[in-house]
């Protein structure tokens, strides 16, 4: 049965306009003819584009825990609409390498410019102050650092190092930029052993240049299978993974070209989640996928191979990470059990 979706045609063009309102939580687009005052009203999303409101005693401790270390969080900073339900699970993602990337991406929200800062004791603060923090998984990831010789990659792999020796029982992901195509800083990364490698192909083909700029289609795929032959050669069990976003003008033919394309380097999680324009200054909205679109791509990429499949409206890159490590079947297994009176560990029932 065929359904309507709201498309995004912002009347009057997508110029940039002061008394707009530039809003993450509204998408920046508008809707209708400008008040008499000249104002316009935002364009609310669609009824499923709804984040729950944060709650829940882990996410309430773990707020508390964050509060005065010297942590920069992604979830607060980019306001994740999932932070409650990640909280919750004792899951976060902190940014390393300063606030300032050297690239400009046209659905990024992230400050742009020439980095001054850097710290080679980043990685023991970080994992000294998430010591602290009981966390299952984290997910460490940076803005771009064209600026540095290796692209930041030391730094990512003595993070690694560090949060290992700290804290043994925490799954460690990296959310990587590509390092322009270099080996060397890619080997670096891979051999401080990550349970899961992130880098993300964002859009399809097509769109590669106007969405990333700097990035290509083919070096973000060589980032991905060169990770997986490297952990191999390393003796770690790895997952890759890779991000999409959709509602940028792509077709579904693209997208199945960009399913297909992860595959074929042997890329085993994919997440997929509506692209929401920042400002009136980022790349257009062209419309909003449906939830049952969403779960149609999700069936389609497991048909493909995929480990793991996240697909949704508010899905982000980090979203439900902690069970897609390796061995995360068992960890949630764990999770459920429960201790009799004599100390024994009692499985779920299933």
């Amino acid at each position: 049965m065929a359904r309507e979706l709201p498309i995004f045609t912002p009347p009057g063009g997508h110029a940039h306009r002061a008394h707009e309102p530039i809003s993450i939580a509204m998408g920046g687009g508008e809707v209708e003819a400008a008040a008499l005052d000249g104002t316009t009203p935002a364009r609310r999303h669609p009824e499923w584009i709804r984040a729950r409101l944060p709650s829940g005693d882990n996410y309430h401790d773990l707020k508390g825990l964050l509060r005065g270390l010297t942590l920069n969080t992604v979830c607060e900073e980019a306001r994740c609409p999932n932070i409650g339900e990640c909280w919750d699970q004792r899951t976060a993602t902190v940014m390393i390498l300063g606030d300032t990337c050297t690239r400009a991406c046209g659905f990024c929200a992230i400050k742009t410019g020439r980095p001054t800062w850097f710290d080679d004791d980043e990685p023991r603060r970080v994992a000294e102050a998430l010591e602290g923090l009981g966390l299952e998984h984290v997910v460490v990831t940076s803005v771009a650092r064209d600026d540095l010789p290796d692209g930041g990659a030391s730094v990512f792999a003595e993070t690694i190092r560090q949060v290992r020796a700290r804290c043994p029982g925490m799954g460690v992901e990296v959310l990587i930029p590509d390092f322009n195509g270099d080996e060397a800083p890619l080997r670096d990364v891979m051999a401080a052993g990550p349970d899961i490698l992130n880098h993300n192909l964002e859009t399809v083909k097509r769109l590669q240049k106007p969405v990333r700029r700097r990035a290509r289609w083919d070096r973000t795929l060589t980032v991905l299978r060169r990770a997986k032959a490297y952990a191999v050669e390393y003796g770690h069990a790895v997952h890759t993974k890779s991000s999409l976003m959709v509602g940028l003008g792509e077709t579904r033919d693209e997208l199945t070209e960009a399913f297909l394309a992860l595959r074929g380097v042997d890329c085993d999680i994919l997440t997929i989640g509506q692209y929401l324009r920042p400002t009136m200054e980022h790349l257009p909205l062209q419309r909003y996928y449906h939830p049952d679109e969403f779960a149609e791509m999700k069936t389609e990429a497991l048909a493909l191979g995929f480990r793991h499949v996240e697909s949704g409206p508010l899905v982000r890159s980090s979203y439900h990470a902690r069970d897609q490590v390796p061995g995360a079947e068992l960890k949630a297994l764990r999770r459920q059990a429960t201790v009799d009176a004599e100390g024994r560990v009692v499985p779920a029932a299933g």
